[in-house]
């Protein structure tokens, strides 16, 4: 399928998934998730090195507008990509920010 095949409503979901995307701790959150992993707030916000809070928001922003899931297993939340296709949106920023 081609974007000029895609439904005004399908547009608007991507653009609110790249709009949540669009900010420097939510693409590292995606880059710690690749490869079907699930982590916890805590464990994402020691690797990120900021408040659990902001990790929190963050998070919560990522699942509203459907880039992450979450488990509760027992006392924790786990958090992973919803679809994993998502994690190539970070590879391909990556891979356009190289400074060869």
């Amino acid at each position: 399928m081609e974007i000029r095949d895609l439904k005004s409503e399908q547009l608007e979901s991507a653009a609110s998934i790249l709009k949540a995307i669009a900010h420097p701790m939510r693409i590292a959150i995606l880059s710690y998730l690749e490869e079907d992993k699930e982590l916890t707030v805590t464990e994402i916000h020691k690797l990120l090195g900021i408040e659990q809070s902001s990790t929190s928001h963050h998070l919560g922003i990522l699942k509203s507008k459907g880039v992450l899931k979450s488990k509760r297993k027992g006392k924790n939340t786990f958090y992973s990509l919803k679809h994993s296709s998502l994690f190539h949106i970070v590879n391909c920023v990556s891979k356009c920010t190289d400074l060869d």
